[in-house]
């Protein structure tokens, strides 16, 4: 992938942050699997187990908490 979609970490609310948060992980699934066939053909696999989704969740919490520490935890 070489299209620049990220020109900063710097969101306006904690909303935001959270959703960029879910961006960054999402991206970083397509840039491990750049196959968007064998994402489908995975997904139901990983959809249903709960393992999967913690560690989901998991990589979205620190992709957060990556973004909240460059916005200085939205303190003005």
């Amino acid at each position: 992938m070489t299209d620049s979609w990220l020109p900063s970490l710097i969101t306006a609310t904690p909303q935001e942050g959270f959703e960029l948060a879910i961006t960054l992980s999402r991206r970083g699934v397509k840039y491990t699997q750049p196959d968007p066939e064998v994402l489908h053909k995975l997904r139901p696999e990983y959809a249903n187990s709960a393992d999967s989704l913690t560690a989901a969740s998991h990589v979205i919490a620190v992709n957060f908490q990556t973004v909240a520490a460059a916005n200085n935890y939205w303190r003005t």
